[in-house]
């Protein structure tokens, strides 16, 4: 099939382009570069790489033309960056998820897979967490990426479009680089790399669902691959590890120790996280297949090499 993929160049959309191709996909990639990486696709046999933004509409219907699937992945991600920045939040999340729909619709494509977030949750009140457990976001990343799923079923159900939303748990892998408003296994890994403590906001034993991201890049697959599946779907391992815990192992499998500092808690953070994944394996046959301290260990002899030059 032919598919484009918005934001194909950051670190998950570029490991969902490598499997796409992989599997002998016709692949368009439509990125900003804002914060996506031409290094993360260089020597791949794409389509076309179209450098642009979601908000803007007619570069995005150019580069949707002629494809079946869209795989949505562009977006400004992260909760403390929304509370910093809340209309850009917005504007990308929202308005930029409307107009692939519009551009999808106008076209006439099969499917829209979205990437969505745990985010839409808040804070949890029971685990594992279901598809059907209450959606009351604590940030405007949340809330941003509930009404993008919204208009992603409505159009599903308006317009004959096929719509998985897929709700990403803490995803990592290779090809994730450092963001201080990021992931928290990419900030770890930075400090310890560059010899400098790691700060722990709390206790450490909130819990995290971490999922790696080839899994992560292998359910995509499967929810465009698979017809006739609309719907909204938990995306993480089934499992949870203490931050606590995650100090120990990442220090473990990289070699390397730092002092550990403890902070206060942050605005918009959940207390603990695991994911129900029993639908998407029903739904779409998908099963996580990474484990968890091999793929860390992964990450980490691929992040020695690429965290280079003075820690931020």
């Amino acid at each position: 099939m032919k598919v484009l993929v918005t934001g194909g160049a950051g670190f998950i959309g570029s490991n969902l382009v490598r499997l796409l191709l992989r599997e002998g996909h016709d692949v368009v990639v439509l990125d900003s570069l804002a914060s996506g990486y031409r290094s993360n696709l260089e020597g791949l046999p794409l389509a076309g790489l179209v450098v642009g933004d979601v908000r803007d509409a007619s570069l995005l219907d150019r580069a949707i033309a002629g494809t079946e699937v869209v795989f949505h992945l562009a977006a400004s991600v992260g909760n403390a960056r929304s509370i910093d920045h809340p209309v850009v939040d917005a504007t990308m999340n929202v308005l930029g998820t409307l107009n692939v729909l519009e551009a999808a619709r106008k076209h006439g494509l099969r499917k829209i897979v979205f990437s969505s977030s745990a985010g839409i949750f808040g804070e949890l009140k029971m685990l594992p967490i279901a598809e059907d457990h209450p959606v009351e976001p604590d940030s405007p990343y949340g809330a941003t990426k509930l009404c993008a799923e919204k208009l992603c079923l409505a159009y599903s159900k308006l317009h004959g479009l096929e719509a998985v939303c897929l709700r990403y748990f803490n995803v990592f892998g290779i090809r994730q680089r450092f963001d201080a408003y990021g992931n928290v296994i990419p900030i770890f890994a930075q400090r310890l790399i560059h010899g400098q403590p790691i700060t722990v906001y709390g206790d450490g034993e909130q819990t995290r669902d971490f999922i790696n991201v080839s899994d992560v890049a292998a359910a995509n697959l499967a929810a465009g691959a698979n017809r006739g599946v609309s719907g909204a779907f938990n995306l993480g391992s089934g499992t949870a590890i203490t931050i606590n815990h995650l100090v120990a192992l990442i220090q473990k499998v990289s070699g390397l120790s730092t002092p550990v500092a403890h902070g206060p808690l942050r605005k918009g953070d959940v207390r603990h996280s695991r994911a129900d994944i029993g639908a998407m394996e029903r739904a779409l046959g998908w099963k996580p297949a990474a484990v968890f301290e091999t793929a860390l260990a992964e990450y980490m002899e691929w992040a020695k090499k690429a965290f280079v030059g003075p820690a931020l």
